[in-house]
């Protein structure tokens, strides 16, 4: 079936299937499939088409969309499938990969901002991509977070017990580090706000960016690049992971 949307987007921006191709760097016979076979690209593919055409993802290919999320994050969901590491920060959360259910379920309900059946829905979403970490060749995941992560309630007591023995466990795993920044630290570039670095299969590196409203996948090198030096600032602050995961059991204990 052919792809219409796709069609008329490419003639608003003057685009032709050898132009769209060479722009996201594929032979042009791929592209002309998108418009006349329908064929679905690969997902860091479709990011990169809908920044030249100046359209949402969804947009184009709402099939690998119709799925409980978020659909402003639904981009990056997709990638994130791909991906074979991640470096990610959070200044405030546990990161969405090792969170367990009552933590997810307690983060969404906070201020009624979502109906309580999307929130169901959503956590279940959240949950699911966390099988991504139990495949056979599982992607390596760096997550660095803030001790007062550990610290602030999320939930009751029991939520925070489960939520940080399931951290300390996880980053037992080998393809998982979780490091912990000290509450007694200086001010960081990372307090700026949290951010994701991810690698895909053939090198290219994206970034995934969260704010009060939406989240947005990053692409250009020049803004990776950036992260990447934010990253590497980040990481000096925090403690080993042998000392990181002693101090997640020692604040878990505090919390029974």
């Amino acid at each position: 079936m052919a792809n219409e949307v796709l069609r008329v987007a490419m003639a608003e921006k003057g685009e032709t299937s050898e132009s769209l191709a060479a722009k996201v760097r594929v032979d042009p016979k791929t592209a002309a499939r998108w418009l006349a076979a329908g064929r679905i690209p690969h997902p860091q593919t479709r990011v990169a088409v809908a920044e030249v055409l100046g359209r949402a993802v969804a947009e184009l290919w709402p099939e690998p969309f119709r799925r409980r999320d978020l659909p402003w994050f639904r981009p990056w969901v997709e990638l994130e499938q791909d991906a074979t590491s991640f470096r990610w920060y959070e200044p405030l959360l546990v990161p969405g990969l090792l969170q367990t259910e009552g933590y997810a379920h307690a983060v969404l309900s906070t201020g009624a901002l979502f109906a309580p059946a999307v929130v169901d829905e959503i956590v279940a979403g959240r949950i699911a991509r966390q099988r991504v970490l139990d495949r056979d060749d599982p992607p390596q995941l760096v997550a660095v977070i803030d001790e007062v992560v550990l610290r602030r309630p999320v939930g009751d007591r029991s939520v925070m017990v489960g939520q940080l023995g399931h951290l300390a466990a996880v980053a037992g795993r080998e393809h998982v580090q979780v490091r912990v920044i000290p509450a007694d630290g200086p001010w960081h570039t990372g307090l700026a706000g949290p951010f994701v670095l991810g690698r895909l299969p053939d090198g290219t590196e994206l970034a995934y960016l969260d704010n009060q409203l939406r989240g947005q996948v990053v692409t250009d090198p020049v803004d990776v690049a950036s992260l990447g030096r934010r990253w590497e600032s980040v990481t000096g602050e925090a403690l080993t992971q042998r000392r990181s995961i002693e101090l997640i059991r020692g604040v878990a204990e505090t919390w029974t």
